[in-house]
């Protein structure tokens, strides 16, 4: 079995167009969705694309995700965009996303046991990072007996071994930290291999169709901050260690 894993578009289309049309995950077996879909400029559009892979998707709930439930369900999100993509979502799109699970369990042949979430397997919400210290890794995968793990939500793309366990991320389709372009991954359970994939995209001409097509009133700073430029990984890595408390 051959997998795409597809992590955080966060509701950009042209970027999620661009990398369902790359021929090995037009041919994949199955399409891994690990959370974060809709929050963002093109929330509706986003998820009907999505729906319409049918029964090839294999869906993980993210906690931007959740929290678009919570926000038409009166909790308001502290984050604009998301609140603005939760009013907009259609009710059986919410209803979608409400009955998402946390986690999808595959046999990937010589992956083995493969556990796909959107950000640890203990939380939606958890930092866990390439470079955390191998104490927060075993904290974060106690009790985990699956042979590979697939997850999301600091997209940044890496595959490291962590007490013979391999863990892998994606990257971000829609909001790429590190480096330009659409980031995700294939998974081959026949050979083993696992492959971190980046799709080219123009940021002007992406951003030129969010501006034409999202009705989102920020959307011109969005763009310009998630967009036309990149976070760097040392960027990145230097906030999120924060949350580590490192």
């Amino acid at each position: 079995m051959r997998l795409a894993v597809l992590s955080d578009i966060h509701g950009v289309l042209p970027a999620l167009e661009a990398v369902l049309a790359e021929p090995e995950v037009a041919s994949a077996d199955l399409i891994v969705l690990t959370g974060d879909m809709a929050a963002g400029p093109q929330p509706v559009e986003t998820l009907d694309l999505l729906v319409s892979l049918g029964p090839r998707a294999l869906w993980v709930n993210g906690n931007a995700d959740r929290e678009l439930v919570e926000a038409r369900q009166g909790r308001p999100s502290p984050y604009p965009i998301s609140q603005w993509a939760a009013e907009r979502l259609r009710d059986d799109q919410i209803a979608l996303l409400a009955a998402l699970p946390d986690r999808q369990v595959l046999d990937l042949d010589r992956l083995g046991a493969t556990l796909f979430v959107h950000a640890t397997p203990r939380r939606d919400d958890e930092m866990i990072l390439v470079d955390s210290t191998l104490a927060r890794w075993t904290e974060v995968l106690a009790g985990v007996t699956a042979d590979t793990v697939v997850l999301g939500n600091t997209h940044m793309p890496f595959v490291r071994l962590v007490d013979r366990k391999l863990v892998v991320n994606p990257g971000s389709v829609g909001m790429p930290y590190g480096t330009t372009g659409a980031h995700w991954a294939l998974l081959d359970g026949a050979t083993g291999a696992v492959t971190l994939r980046r799709t080219p995209l123009d940021p002007a001409a992406t951003a030129t169709r969010l501006l034409t097509e999202s009705t989102f009133p920020g959307i011109g700073d969005w763009t310009a901050e998630y967009v036309t430029t990149t976070y760097s990984d040392t960027e990145a890595l230097t906030e999120f260690a924060r949350a580590e408390r490192r």
